[in-house]
């Protein structure tokens, strides 16, 4: 079965748990960060992130945002948070797309196809250009964000000097062809 991206229910609550467990048994950092919310209380992780996407319960200074997650059968291979609209900072780190894939699902494609898959989320917001970015020392997700059509621009150096490569992707570039 093709790798999809759902959005989160509770039918996939034990697929999650797994793809969670994994991620923090592997000792890595949690990649989007919006899977850093403990799924203890599952029901209600999955409320906040359906009020996430709504603007109006958005606080002030932030910005709505949909997460889905990549699944294949009953399986969860990675999870994407796709942000409505950028801030100032955004614009530096964050971008519209943050993603990542289970540990033990890298180097298989997913990754690629999670982002592709996003692109097309991010055309149904009505978004004509999209900025995704990645550390400069990841270089699977620099590849897999070329592959998707992305245009680097300037590079921008946090505070403790990790540089952050910025990327641009034109709606023209986000299309459902493989």
């Amino acid at each position: 079965m093709n790798p999809v991206l759902i959005q989160p229910t509770l039918y996939y609550q034990n697929a999650y748990l797994d793809f969670y467990e994994e991620w923090i048994n592997s000792g890595e950092e949690l990649a989007p960060s919006i899977i850093k919310y403990s799924p203890d209380k599952f029901e209600e992780m999955l409320a906040h992130l359906q009020e996430a996407a709504q603007e109006e319960k958005t606080p002030a200074g932030r910005v709505p945002h949909s997460t889905y997650w990549l699944a294949a059968e009953d399986k969860i291979l990675g999870a994407v948070n796709i942000r409505h609209s950028l801030t100032k900072e955004l614009r530096n780190t964050g971008g519209h797309i943050g993603y990542g894939i289970r540990p033990s699902e890298r180097r298989k494609g997913y990754a690629t196809e999670l982002l592709r898959q996003a692109l097309l989320k991010t055309n149904e917001l009505g978004l004509k250009e999209v900025l995704v970015m990645c550390n400069s020392d990841n270089i699977g997700s620099k590849k897999t964000i070329l592959h998707n059509g992305g245009a680097a621009e300037y590079d921008f150096i946090e505070p403790d000097a990790t540089v952050i490569n910025r990327f641009w992707i034109h709606r023209g570039n986000c299309t459902d062809q493989k």
